[in-house]
């Protein structure tokens, strides 16, 4: 005989009550749970942010690029070839008037010309031997042989008669030549100063890697990477020799203030924050503001860039052949200086024209006098 299950009306509120209480618990406990991972996902986001913006903050600003340039080549001095990225289609960059790279050039022995007696006033000339030698004098009584690596920082203030010739080994021998000669332009109240040299050789002159090796930096003036250079300059200056093997980056802090310019004189790679291409022979001004210039080697190529920034001048120019002033009544005092030999004279000068004519007459019998024109108008 089936029984009847009898279930009080009670009992069913109460199992009902129960499941209800429970599914609201249940939801109750979801939400808080739903509404904590969201809070510990925004602090989350919230700390990764700031940490993202405490990094860039301490990132280095990148210094940009405002102009870029071919150099130009011409002959300079007895007739030598010279690529000029300061001094032509850019003018100049304050405080530096002019920049000339001559060579590299293979010389037969006797064909080597320099820049024979000339004056100078109101600047000063940098001269830096790559490769070969170089011969100095002035009428002032300085003389030196510039070797392989060495630089002269010569001021000529109030002027002097100046000769750069190859040195005697060059001469006898031949051999490569290459470097550089910079201008840089000195303020009106050091324009009529005493001449003064700093001839420094290649062991003075403070040498620094970093990435392995991959990165060399020559100091000539300023500082990089912890070493100052030797050679002091009356204004504020930076002049870095910048060696990258292939894929090598390195950033170079310059001041805010200063002007300059970086010069690939080998291989190819990229400047500044948007990798502008480069290669040998390109010229890049730096656009105004503070940062570093960013340098990079392509994957597949070395890349040396000359670099040179300095503390603008901001004063007026005039300038005619190897004189720098301020106004041109100072430079036709310059030149009624030189006529009269206030600037003095070098003993031998007929000699050392005499060579410069014998070599240039050597080079066009050989071919290589028309072989570097035709080089130099390919590249105007």
């Amino acid at each position: 005989m089936l029984r009847r299950l009898y279930i009080s009306p009670v009992l069913i509120i109460i199992i009902y009550h129960v499941q209800v209480t429970s599914g609201v618990a249940s939801g109750l406990t979801d939400s808080i749970n739903s509404q904590y991972e969201q809070q510990r996902t925004q602090e989350s986001c919230e700390v990764q942010t700031q940490a993202q913006i405490e990094l860039i903050c301490k990132m280095p600003k990148a210094r940009g690029i405002k102009q870029t340039a071919t150099a130009q080549m011409q002959r300079e001095g007895a007739g030598f070839i010279v690529r000029r990225p300061i001094g032509g289609e850019i003018p100049d960059c304050d405080p530096f008037l002019m920049l000339d790279h001559f060579g590299p050039v293979e010389h037969a022995p006797g064909e080597a010309v320099g820049a024979p007696d000339h004056p100078h006033r109101g600047f000063e000339t940098v001269s830096y031997i790559v490769e070969g030698s170089m011969q100095h004098k002035d009428s002032v009584g300085n003389s030196g042989h510039l070797k392989e690596g060495w630089v002269q920082w010569m001021t000529a203030g109030s002027g002097v008669v100046h000769s750069e010739t190859p040195g005697d080994d060059m001469m006898a021998n031949g051999g490569k030549s290459e470097g550089f000669q910079l201008w840089v332009n000195l303020p009106a109240k050091d324009k009529m100063i005493a001449p003064r040299y700093q001839d420094t050789p290649a062991e003075k002159i403070p040498i620094v890697t970093a990435d392995n090796g991959n990165v060399c930096v020559k100091v000539i003036a300023g500082e990089s990477l912890g070493a100052k250079a030797a050679i002091d300059t009356r204004t504020p200056i930076m002049m870095l020799d910048i060696h990258l093997q292939p894929g090598a980056k390195f950033n170079q802090t310059i001041p805010g203030s200063f002007n300059g310019f970086a010069y690939v004189w080998r291989g190819a790679g990229y400047l500044g924050e948007d990798r502008k291409s480069m290669e040998m022979g390109q010229v890049a001004i730096l656009a105004d503001g503070d940062g570093d210039l960013i340098m990079e080697a392509s994957s597949n190529s070395v890349m040396h860039i000359l670099l040179v920034a300095g503390e603008p001048l901001r004063e007026p120019i005039a300038k005619y052949g190897p004189f720098v002033m301020n106004t041109m009544e100072e430079i036709q005092q310059a030149f009624a200086d030189y006529r009269s030999g206030k600037l003095g004279r070098i003993d031998g000068a007929e000699e050392r024209y005499a060579q410069a004519e014998a070599a240039k007459q050597k080079q066009k019998q050989s071919g290589r006098w028309a072989k570097d024109s035709e080089m130099a108008r390919n590249h105007q």
